[in-house]
């Protein structure tokens, strides 16, 4: 196989590691005692919770990549809309295709998200994401290999629909883990009424997803909200949550 397929493995590999690492390493060693106070749900997993994050995660890590690596193929490939020259469309469009990336990826989130609720499928798909009921950092790609795969198919819809350059895609993958991992952070970091502000309510927030993982129902989104709004999902009681935990920050 060649080596820029193994650098591609470790690529994926660290990504998850070193941006899921630093958040737990910030918040949930270095900041533990100072901002206990702070944390959304006012306890600690325990370290069975870790482990079995990372344990999935690192399965999805070698899915993501065996995923990625079928866009290559010649089977694939040549039907796909890649290009290796920056030049052939230009940086403005370069730019451009990595919010294209993240609105095409926030929706397809959302359906499948949604989709993965219902009660015949949620226990196939979804149930291992949601062991993580107060979830943290690690639980960002603690998927069962299902759902890792369902997860890693929007990469096809990508490359299938719009021109994309390979630096372009990690960027988005590499924001994409970012927002992830904030999201499962258990920590809000958007500043008090943050959500009622024409800007942040339609950004998705760690209080958000946090109530996902708590409550099973609702907050179905990814980096926006939205299709929440749109579709009426987005629980009613989510901006009051966001003002109790801002005001833990006293």
């Amino acid at each position: 196989m060649d080596q820029r397929f193994y650098i591609l493995l470790f690529i994926i590999f660290l990504r998850y590691a070193l941006i899921a690492g630093l958040a737990f390493f910030i918040f949930y060693r270095i900041l533990k005692s100072k901002w206990a106070k702070r944390k959304i749900q006012q306890v600690f997993p325990k370290k069975n919770d870790y482990l079995r994050e990372i344990g999935y995660s690192l399965l999805t890590v070698f899915i993501f990549w065996i995923v990625a690596l079928s866009t290559f193929t010649p089977f694939i490939k040549p039907y796909t809309k890649q290009y290796t020259e920056i030049a052939d469309y230009g940086w403005g469009y370069f730019a451009f295709s990595i919010v294209l990336m993240l609105l095409i990826h926030d929706a397809y989130f959302y359906l499948i998200h949604r989709v993965m609720h219902h009660p015949k499928l949620f226990n196939a798909l979804h149930k291992v994401h949601h062991l993580s009921t107060n979830p943290s950092p690690w639980a960002a790609l603690a998927f069962q290999p299902a759902e890792a795969v369902i997860e890693a198919c929007v990469i096809y819809v990508i490359v299938f629909s719009i021109p994309t350059h390979r630096s372009a895609v990690l960027i988005w993958l590499a924001l994409m883990m970012l927002y992830n991992v904030y999201g499962h952070l258990g920590y809000e970091l958007y500043p008090k009424n943050f959500q009622r502000t024409w800007l942040g309510k339609w950004f998705n927030t760690s209080v958000n997803h946090n109530q996902h993982h708590k409550y099973f129902k609702g907050n179905y989104g990814l980096y926006f909200l939205w299709w929440d709004r749109l579709f009426g999902t987005l629980r009613k009681d989510y901006d009051e949550e966001f003002d109790r935990v801002k005001s833990l920050a006293k």
